[in-house]
C-alpha cells in the first residue's frame, strides 16, 4: 500500500512533465513503482497528448465561441484521409468558381459557348469538339457543324437548354446563337442563376461531408467518444469553411452582374 500511494504522489508530476515534453518519450516511474501502475500512467499520458494535438474542451455555457478543432491528420489516419476530405470539399468550390466564370458572365466571347455538352448516339462531347465557334458580332455566334452535321440538332438543343437564355436558329448546318442584349432582366436571371448554382454546389458539399462524418461513425466502438466528436467537428468547420467561400463568391458574382 505503501508503495503504490508513494507512485501516485509522483503522479501529478509525471503527467505535466510528459504533456510539456512529448517528444522526449515517457519518463521514468519511480523506482519499485509496479508495472501495472506504470501501464495505467503511460495510456493516461498517451491520452492527454492526443486530447491536447486534437483540440481544446467544447466550450461551454450559451453564447460562448468554441474553439476551432485542428486534428493532426497522423494521429487519426486509420480512421479518416482529413486532407483527402478536404480536397473533395475544396473540389466542390472550384467547380463552383469554374461554373460562374463559364456560364454566368455579361461578357459574351465564343469561349461561353465551348464547354456546352452535346448529347449524341455516341456519347457526350462539348460542343467545341463538334464544331467550329466563331464570333461575327457582339451580338451573334456562330457554330458550323459541317465536320459533325448528324449532331447538328443535338447541338442546338443542348444551346437552348443550357440555362444561358440562348435561343439558336439552325440553317443547314450554321446554328446561328444571337447574343441577348445585356438588359437588367437578363442581369437579374443571371444573378438567380449564380443563386441556383451555389445552393447545388452546397448541396454536393453536404454529401461530402455526410460521407466523411459516416466513415467516422465506423469506429465509435474502437475509439473514444471525444475523439469521433473531434473529428465530427473538425469535418464540420472544414465544411463550414468551404460553404463560406462559396458565399463570398456568390456575393462577388451578384455584384459584377446587378453592379
Amino acid at each position: 500500500m505503501a508503495m503504490a500511494l508513494r507512485c501516485f504522489r509522483h503522479l501529478p508530476s509525471l503527467l505535466y512533465r510528459s504533456s510539456v515534453a512529448m517528444v522526449r518519450g515517457l519518463p521514468q516511474a519511480p523506482a519499485g513503482c509496479p508495472a501495472l501502475l506504470l501501464d495505467g500512467c503511460r495510456q493516461r499520458v498517451h491520452q492527454k497528448q492526443l486530447t491536447r494535438q486534437l483540440a481544446t474542451k467544447k466550450a461551454k455555457g450559451k453564447g460562448q465561441s468554441q474553439a476551432r478543432v485542428n486534428i493532426s491528420a497522423a494521429l487519426v489516419e486509420d480512421i479518416i484521409n482529413l486532407e483527402e476530405t478536404n480536397e473533395d470539399m475544396q473540389a466542390v468550390v472550384e467547380a463552383l468558381k469554374e461554373d460562374f466564370s463559364r456560364n454566368l458572365s455579361v461578357r459574351t466571347s465564343p469561349g461561353v459557348l465551348d464547354h456546352i455538352i452535346v448529347t449524341t448516339k455516341d456519347g457526350k462531347f462539348p460542343l467545341n469538339q463538334l464544331g467550329q465557334i466563331l464570333q461575327k458580332s457582339p451580338q451573334l455566334i456562330i457554330v458550323n457543324m459541317t465536320n459533325f452535321p448528324e449532331s447538328t440538332a443535338a447541338a442546338t438543343k443542348a444551346i437552348r437548354e443550357s440555362g444561358m437564355n440562348l435561343n439558336p436558329e439552325v440553317d443547314g448546318t450554321i446554328i446561328r446563337v444571337p447574343i441577348p442584349k445585356v438588359t437588367r432582366e437578363h442581369r437579374e436571371s443571371l444573378a438567380k442563376l449564380a443563386k441556383q448554382s451555389t445552393n447545388k454546389s452546397k448541396e454536393a458539399l453536404r454529401k461530402v461531408r455526410s460521407k466523411s462524418i459516416n466513415q467516422v461513425k465506423k469506429f465509435k466502438n474502437k475509439v473514444s467518444e471525444d475523439t469521433i466528436w473531434l473529428l465530427e467537428k473538425q469535418i464540420q468547420q472544414m465544411a463550414d469553411s468551404a460553404a463560406a467561400e462559396m458565399d463570398k463568391l456568390l456575393a462577388a458574382k451578384t455584384k459584377e452582374l446587378l453592379g
